[in-house]
């Protein structure tokens, strides 16, 4: 996986003070992203653990709240063994920050058995790593600066704990 960059002290992407990890690569190329050069995914450095390393040490200060991951696209096959890597460490040694991440992807049609994101063995564990899920695409049609934490009326801020809980996807009321 590639890293295009690591932003800290960032309060665009998510509730709270974060640190937000953009992953390069991307399959979706939605009209009028934000961050086309992410779609490559060789775009920026290669994830090594030294950059691992400083996004644990910048997370675990006490001024953030958690960290949000997007791209590029997180959920690309190639992206989410290594992002999940990273939600284990994160889980392990920081259980009190929250965590974010962005996708192009649709919940419920692509990231579930038989979607065409679902890895065995990974996707599953990965979801249930995330607190809060926004899917999908950016739609340049939809687009309203005037949603929370989102580019466009199709995309959805998904509680993820409750949604694996209940089965049926769960909003969050940050949605309205």
């Amino acid at each position: 996986m590639h890293v295009g960059e690591v932003m800290t002290a960032d309060v665009a992407n998510g509730e709270g003070m974060r640190v937000s990890v953009f992953v390069s690569g991307c399959r979706n190329h939605c009209k009028g992203c934000f961050q086309p050069q992410t779609w490559d995914f060789n775009y920026g450095r290669e994830y090594t653990p030294e950059i691992e390393q400083f996004i644990i040490d910048e997370l675990s200060k006490s001024y953030y709240d958690g960290i949000t991951i997007l791209g590029g696209d997180p959920m690309e096959p190639e992206n989410q063994e290594p992002v999940l890597r990273l939600l284990r460490r994160i889980k392990k040694e920081l259980p009190d920050k929250n965590v974010w991440v962005y996708t192009g992807y649709v919940y419920d049609r692509d990231l579930v058995p038989g979607g065409k994101r679902f890895v065995d063995g990974v996707t599953r564990e990965l979801l249930e790593s995330i607190d809060i899920l926004i899917d999908g695409r950016f739609v340049e049609e939809l687009k309203n600066l005037m949603l929370n934490f989102r580019g466009s009326g199709n995309q959805r801020i998904i509680k993820m704990k409750e949604t694996l809980e209940t089965g049926k996807v769960v909003l969050s009321e940050l949605n309205n």
